[in-house]
């Protein structure tokens, strides 16, 4: 046989295989089976799931064929039309073939991958649930979810980019007059340019309607003073949807702008080093007399936080879909090591408390997911319990798709709190979506408030 028999054939294997393949090289090896058992599963678990193979093997992390297994259980695309199967396919596959390969890469030199997302803006993806006649693709709330699902599984922390990408670019093609829409829009959705949202600052987080960043009005311009934390893009997007106080105390103080980058008074603050969330960069965003043009007024004077809230509520049901797709790749993850992971003779498969977790993390992504897109729907629809689904999708998916990932890392042992492992930097990349967004406590406060009013 040439070559290392090794390398040649188990490179791209499945860990259902490794039983059979063992049968076939213990000879050759020269080697116990139980001790080539163990060797050929090592090998499995460091080409298909390290870091470091992920540009050199197709079966690293986990493919669409996968995760649209129709034998699957936990499959994503149980109950969808043909028409959202086919949305779904694309985005496996773009994940699978665009994203997953560089995934490690991009989080470890800290890359933000526009030359990937512009291709995913080929697709649609740049402005899923714009509306076609300024580029975009026009598609539900269902859809966009299913969307950010499925490109998750490659890569959740540049798919939150995306995500936020899209709640600009919904937020200008909504709130936005017809010259607006056809100035900003159709360059938002192909990813010509890239969008920021800039709503929380230094002291006020959580409070967003106490903040501080003013615009004056002087003859045909605002004068912005003040300043923006832990903005998503900032420094290399080239537009910023940013909240600013135009008025009095409160939320009605409060309107929308929209400052392109180059504009004389703006700037920005160091790249933060973050957990995760590495495959774009954090910075904050300074405003010092940047004079920006009433043109750019969003909407009306006064109406920017209910812009930025409406935003949100589509972001939650977004943030909580990438969270959904890193879950579903942990899941079979973690499923795939304890096939072939073998402790006391035997595989970890077959130890009925590990079964039981299994069986708990397939239960949470399920009822996660279905959640979420319950939410989703009931936004599309306009109805009055939509916020309130929202907000529970957001406090639910997130919170139990995070506790998904992390038993899966523990499920790995030693070998999840490795770099040269994915599931690492799924549970990095997903623990801020229980802060972003609406933290997961104000999601209980909006939550609460909802019932409590209809007393």
């Amino acid at each position: 046989m040439d070559g290392d028999p090794m390398q040649s054939h188990l490179f791209c294997i499945k860990s259902r295989y490794v039983n059979e393949i063992v049968a076939y090289f213990a000879p050759e090896l020269q080697l116990p089976e139980t001790t080539a058992t163990d060797y050929c599963a090592q090998l499995y678990i460091a080409w298909s799931l390290a870091g470091r193979g992920r540009s050199e093997c197709p079966d690293y992390g986990v493919s669409r064929e996968v995760v649209a297994d129709p034998q699957s259980r936990i499959q994503a695309s149980l109950g969808l039309s043909d028409e959202q199967k086919e949305f779904q396919k694309v985005a496996f596959d773009f994940a699978t073939k665009e994203m997953a390969p560089y995934m490690a890469e991009w989080d470890q030199k800290e890359i933000f991958p526009v030359d990937t997302m512009r291709k995913a803006a080929q697709l649609g993806f740049g402005g899923i649930y714009v509306q076609p006649d300024v580029g975009g693709s026009g598609l539900t709330r269902l859809d966009t979810s299913l969307i950010f699902e499925a490109l998750s599984t490659g890569c959740a922390s540049t798919t939150a980019y995306i995500s936020i990408h899209n709640m600009c670019a919904w937020m200008i093609d909504t709130f936005g007059n017809q010259e607006q829409r056809n100035r900003f829009c159709p360059d938002l959705c192909s990813m010509d340019r890239f969008a920021s949202y800039c709503l929380t600052e230094p002291g006020s987080g959580s409070d967003a309607a106490s903040l501080l960043t003013t615009a004056k009005l002087q003859g045909d311009q605002y004068i912005l003073n003040g300043s923006k934390a832990f903005i998503s893009g900032g420094g290399d997007t080239d537009m910023y949807v940013v909240m600013c106080r135009t008025g009095g105390k409160g939320a009605k103080g409060i309107s929308c702008l929209v400052v392109e980058k180059g504009t004389p008074g703006l700037s920005f603050g160091k790249k933060e080093k973050k957990v995760g969330w590495n495959s774009q960069p954090t910075r904050a965003v300074i405003f010092e007399d940047c004079a920006v043009p009433v043109a750019n007024l969003i909407g009306e004077e006064g109406q920017g936080f209910s812009i930025a809230m409406k935003g949100l509520n589509g972001g939650r049901i977004n943030i909580a879909s990438c969270s959904l797709g890193a879950a579903h790749a942990c899941v079979l993850l973690a499923r795939d090591h304890l096939t072939v992971r073998k402790q006391f003779g035997e595989t970890l498969s077959n130890n009925q408390y590990l079964q039981f977790k299994l069986a708990e993390m397939a239960t949470r992504l399920v009822a996660s997911r279905l959640m979420v897109r319950q939410a989703a729907v009931a936004l599309q629809q306009g109805r009055e319990d939509a916020v309130a689904l929202c907000s529970m999708a957001k406090l639910f998916a997130t919170d139990e798709c995070f506790a998904i990932c992390n038993q899966a890392l523990q499920m790995h042992g030693g070998y999840g709190y490795l770099k040269d492992y994915a599931v690492q930097q799924f549970v990095r990349d997903i623990r801020v979506h229980q802060i972003l967004e609406g933290t997961n406590e104000v999601m209980r406060m909006i939550i609460s408030r909802n019932l409590l009013t209809d007393l």
